[in-house]
């Protein structure tokens, strides 16, 4: 799993930019913008131009072949784009540069998301895959817990200050994958140019893969909401200072990190689904009680057992949707994941900043539990457990 392990500096960049600019971005906006609405709708905007670039670029990423492989290429053309423009985002000027900043790294992040994540699928045998994703979402939780604790700290030291530092890991950590991941050497069912089968979108979506994809995107819907606003929901909300409430995110963060490998083993063992439901469950609960939460302290421990839930949720999702399909589909199939993931980051937060300018910030966990709620239903649907066996897979796993 050597491989995994530095494929995940991929995932480990992707995180701490994303982690970042949830957690800061907000109070940049919040300098123009006064209303919750307008600030979730502006912390989405840049998702509609991710939301039709994601599935497009995952199909376009199976059908590529280059000398450097099929996934590298995006990677080395995205991360670097998007290194230069998380750096200006704390450097805007006014709000019309904040915005554009904030598109063009978004932009320059949807052509490489989901070719990196494809790339772990790529390189590993089907058994063994979601515990290889527990292992990238532990590098990317590193990248949460350093994005929220010491980013709240070099935020409070200077604004710019944590997004050098996210342009800086995403450039150290295109050097590591390129020079450790070779596709041409790596993959394990090679593509030929010659031979390659032509995936279309529409021919993926079963009615299992419709079904999953549905629960994904309410369970996202919930968590994109809460990830957005949550450093608000503490400031507004239960009084924090920003430093206390973006650092209160470290307790999910790190109960997310420590989670993501046993995560992993628990979906193998007794099956995606299962694992995933308790989950879902768990954090219906979680969220209900967090309005309750009057201490700091409470508020962290809900926090903490909020991240161990959705580490059952998160990394068992992406191998189970892969699961349903064929190896020559992985791309498609991620951009697919990133799909529904990218349209309940653009629907979520306004709708949630909505609801919380008529009812106040303690109905945000409200709104995350029904959320979940509607994911349970969908997922009680879904008959496939996400295992899947193929001759050529266990050919693969022999062979390593």
């Amino acid at each position: 799993m050597k491989k995994t392990w530095l494929l995940g500096f991929g995932f480990f960049s992707i995180s701490i930019t994303w982690s970042l600019y949830n957690a800061f971005v907000p109070f940049f906006l919040d300098t123009y913008l006064q209303r919750a609405s307008l600030i979730g709708f502006m912390m989405t905007i840049d998702n509609y131009f991710a939301l039709f670039l994601q599935p497009w670029i995952g199909n376009l990423s199976d059908k590529t072949n280059t000398r450097f492989g099929r996934r590298m290429p995006y990677l080395m053309f995205g991360m670097p784009l998007a290194a230069l423009f998380v750096l200006l985002i704390p450097f805007h000027t006014s709000f019309i540069t904040l915005v554009l900043f904030m598109m063009l790294m978004n932009l320059a992040m949807s052509v490489y998301r989901s070719p990196t994540i494809a790339l772990m699928p790529d390189i590993t045998p089907d058994s063994r895959r979601t515990k290889a994703n527990g292992i990238i979402n532990f590098m990317g939780g590193i990248g949460g817990i350093l994005a929220f604790g010491l980013g709240s700290i070099l935020y409070n030291a200077n604004p710019s200050f944590p997004f050098i530092a996210a342009a800086a890991i995403t450039l150290i950590s295109l050097f590591i994958v390129v020079r450790s991941i070779k596709e041409k050497r790596d993959v394990i069912i090679p593509v030929s140019a010659e031979k390659q089968p032509r995936i279309k979108l529409r021919g993926e979506l079963d009615r299992t893969t419709v079904l999953l994809l549905a629960a994904i995107f309410f369970w996202f819907v919930s968590y994109q909401g809460v990830e957005a606003l949550f450093t608000l929901y503490g400031k507004h909300y239960m009084g924090l200072s920003e430093k206390d409430s973006a650092f209160s995110l470290t307790f999910f963060s790190l109960f997310f990190v420590i989670f993501a490998i046993p995560s992993g083993w628990l979906g193998n063992r007794y099956g995606k689904r299962r694992i995933i439901m308790t989950g879902v469950i768990g954090l219906i609960l979680i969220f209900a009680a967090i309005p309750l939460a009057e201490s700091l302290l409470l508020l962290r421990m809900l926090l903490a057992l909020g991240g161990m839930c959705w580490a059952f949720i998160n990394i068992n999702s992406y191998p189970f949707v892969v699961s349903i399909g064929s190896e020559s589909s992985i791309g498609t199939r991620t951009g697919l994941y990133y799909l529904v993931s990218s349209l309940a980051a653009v629907a979520s937060p306004p709708l949630l900043g909505l609801i919380i300018d008529q009812f106040g910030y303690g109905s945000l966990f409200i709104y995350a539990s029904a959320g979940m709620l509607l994911a349970l239903i969908l997922i009680l649907l879904v008959k496939h457990d996400g295992k899947s066996a193929t001759v050529s897979e266990q050919q693969a796993q022999t062979n390593m």
